[in-house]
């Protein structure tokens, strides 16, 4: 009988791991970059643990066991599945951006397109006004999201954040839609 993994072990792989939850492998991928650990995309995420390539890195069995428990935190953040939304640190972050650009009150287009290892990476880029084959996504930090029809059914669900950590800075999607993800966390299947 197979066992069925729901969180997130020290005795698994990254490989693994951003396999096995791919809706929410940017997130996971910038916590373990932001831990120290830079083997995200790297030839050893697919065959060391990540117990191993903390222990091997020098880091403690208390840093690998609070690791553990920020990845399983991520996983069990809940999404609204019939929206497509921003985190108040994501809002603050494109707020800050169309400032410094002059573009006060301007929305976020949000999409994706064909490429990376896993078929479809992101867009996130500015949008003056809604076009006419767009649906608008209201957000309650005060950014409106504006996404094209067809793209809707594969991105509904998404939260866009914003993380900045020692090691990168970035917009991260969590999508429910994700059924695979590439080893660098960057790109996904439906």
């Amino acid at each position: 009988m197979t066992q069925i993994i729901d969180k997130i072990s020290k005795e698994m792989t990254i490989e693994e791991i951003l396999g096995k939850f791919p809706q929410k492998s940017q997130k996971i991928a910038q916590e373990i970059t932001n831990a120290g650990l830079h083997c995200v995309g790297c030839q050893a995420a697919t065959w060391e643990t990540l117990e191993g390539g903390m222990l091997g890195h020098g880091y403690p069995e208390e840093d690998i066991d609070t690791l553990v428990s920020k990845l399983n935190a991520i996983l069990s953040q809940e999404v609204d599945v019939n929206t497509i939304s921003l985190t108040t640190s994501a809002a603050r972050k494109y707020k800050a951006i169309l400032a410094e650009e002059g573009k006060e009150g301007w929305g976020l287009r949000f999409g994706d397109k064909a490429g990376g290892c896993s078929g479809f990476e992101y867009i996130i880029d500015y949008s003056q006004k809604a076009k006419e084959d767009d649906q608008i996504f209201p957000s309650s930090e005060g950014v409106e999201i504006h996404v094209n029809k067809q793209m809707v059914s594969r991105l509904l669900g998404c939260e866009i954040d914003y993380l900045d950590g020692l090691n990168g800075a970035g917009f991260k999607i969590t999508n429910p839609n994700a059924k695979g993800s590439c080893g660098c966390g960057k790109s996904q299947k439906y």
